[in-house]
């Protein structure tokens, strides 16, 4: 996601590296790149110009802060754009004073809406709010079985009726169901459709009339590009939208719905689909979206997603391993998991700042490989062995190796580097749950870059635009001050 754009707007700002300050002319020919950065992103052509108009404007009215370089002030003027142009803020689903909430989902044919319907059901339930999923795409095949196969998935209840039952009927039908049942918001889940099919769009129309949603969300399939800024436009003024939902935000590198869609059309963004998973669904952060795009990566998001899914009695207890030097074989492996849950090592590292852009898929693929290499070799010693990996000489090496289909060579690398990094560790470890290692230090993972950064006092700030080397963190931006004289030095020579 964004990874194109992400590189040219970092090619761009380097243009301005030597200069003493921002000018007409020494932006002129940066500005040029970042505008082609975005067109090739497919974003909206207004929003292009407007977007550019209003950096240029900023950019030669700034006052010049000494602390950072023409290049640095000049990311974070393109980072408060690109914030404000996606909505500044999140902007959270609207509920009902009393009742059930009701959500509408809306979007054309393909989008995966249906999943979309039962990522956002899953994502109320972790707010134990107690959903309802509404079956009324009676048209396509299969329809009603997927929504039913997805809501057994997440444990929510559905509301079907057959297939020839008119959707409108469905709707409120199941708003009374929902009431009865007492649950918390219902989610009605409609056909996909065309914008030139009128029936189906009135249709649309009369479902809206009926439920009297208060979310009518907008499934738009981010590959869709600028177009989709137009289909959202559309779509509000027929029949009324509150807002969107990006899918397919994981395959396309260019990002242009993203930050078409709130200019063009008026309505936020309200969440963003990062994977085929019925969990990969996150609220939109235009902040931290921007920050993910200017190579700032987007700690908030991952704070929130060890919160989610690490389990922080097991870190707290594998971190005084850590500090008693006791780390073993099968902590790595309880450690590797646990990462692991937080997702895709690819989606974890994008998250990191300055790290996104610069680790190949090939780099990310051929580690997460090894790392399987390693656990199988892992799971072909003995419980003692892992307990205690000193144990381990050239006999016991040879039947680990038999045992998991790897060479004793390999075998070998792998206890050398655990016992390098359970080292590391030790000495990292006193910064508390921060002491988890980064990638770079696990077996197999060193030719991977830089490693993840402690959890503890991730959100200690607020991100901005910079990865390092970058503008660095937003608020620390001011005027330099004269340094102060040096102290006098006593007489032993100590200040």
């Amino acid at each position: 996601m964004f990874d194109a754009l992400s590189e040219k707007l970092e090619s761009a700002f380097k243009k301005l590296k030597g200069e003493d300050k921002l000018t007409e002319k020494n932006i002129e020919e940066t500005l040029r790149l970042v505008r082609r950065s975005l067109l090739d992103a497919d974003v909206n052509l207004q929003v292009v110009k407007d977007f550019i108009e209003h950096i240029q404007e900023k950019a030669l009215g700034s006052e010049v802060l000494l602390t950072l370089s023409p290049g640095q002030q000049f990311a974070n003027i393109v980072y408060d754009e690109l914030r404000d142009l996606m909505g500044q803020a999140n902007v959270p689903l609207n509920r009902a004073e009393s009742g059930p909430s009701i959500i509408l989902m809306a979007g054309l044919q393909g989008t995966g809406k249906t999943t979309a319907a039962a990522k956002l059901a899953l994502f109320l339930r972790k707010e134990n709010r107690r959903a309802l999923l509404v079956a009324c795409d009676v048209y396509r095949p299969a329809a009603i079985d997927q929504l039913r196969t997805l809501a057994k998935q997440i444990q929510v209840p559905i509301f079907e009726k057959s297939a020839d039952t008119n959707p409108v009927d469905i709707a409120r039908e199941a708003i009374a169901y929902g009431r009865q049942e007492k649950v918390d918001t219902i989610i009605i889940d409609t056909a996909g459709r065309l914008q030139i099919d009128e029936d189906m769009m009135q249709e649309l129309v009369n479902i809206k009339e009926l439920a009297q949603p208060h979310e009518v969300l907008l499934v738009v399939d981010a590959m869709t590009g600028q177009e989709a800024a137009n289909l959202t436009r559309v779509f509000h003024e027929r029949v009324g939208i509150t807002g969107a939902v990006l899918t397919k935000m994981d395959g396309d590198t260019r990002g242009g719905a993203a930050l078409s869609i709130r200019q063009v059309s008026g309505q936020p963004i309200k969440f963003i689909g990062v994977g085929e998973k019925v969990e990969a669904l996150q609220p939109f952060y235009p902040e931290r979206m921007a920050s993910r795009i200017l190579g700032g990566g987007d700690l908030m998001t991952l704070v929130e997603k060890a919160q989610e899914e690490i389990d922080f009695a097991d870190a707290s207890k594998l971190e005084d391993k850590i500090l008693n030097a006791s780390f073993n074989l099968e902590d790595f492996v309880k450690q590797m998991r646990m990462i692991k849950k937080m997702g895709s090592f690819s989606g974890i590292l994008k998250l990191l700042p300055g790290v996104g852009g610069k680790i190949t898929d090939a780099q990310i693929e051929q580690g997460e490989l090894q790392l399987k290499r390693t656990e199988a070799m892992i799971g072909s010693m003995t419980p003692k062995e892992r307990r205690n990996p000193d144990l381990i000489d050239l006999s016991r090496k040879r039947r680990i190796a038999k045992g998991c289909g790897h060479s004793v060579q390999e075998v070998g690398q792998m206890i050398n580097q655990f016992q390098q990094m359970r080292g590391m560790m030790q000495q990292m470890g006193r910064g508390g749950f921060g002491g988890m290692p980064g990638l770079g230090g696990m077996p197999g993972m060193g030719g991977m870059g830089g490693g993840m950064p402690g959890m503890g006092g991730m959100n200690q700030g607020r991100m901005g635009p910079a990865a390092a080397g970058g503008p660095g963190w937003r608020g620390q931006a001011t005027k330099a001050k004269p340094p102060k004289p040096p102290k006098k030095k006593d007489r032993k020579g100590f200040s």
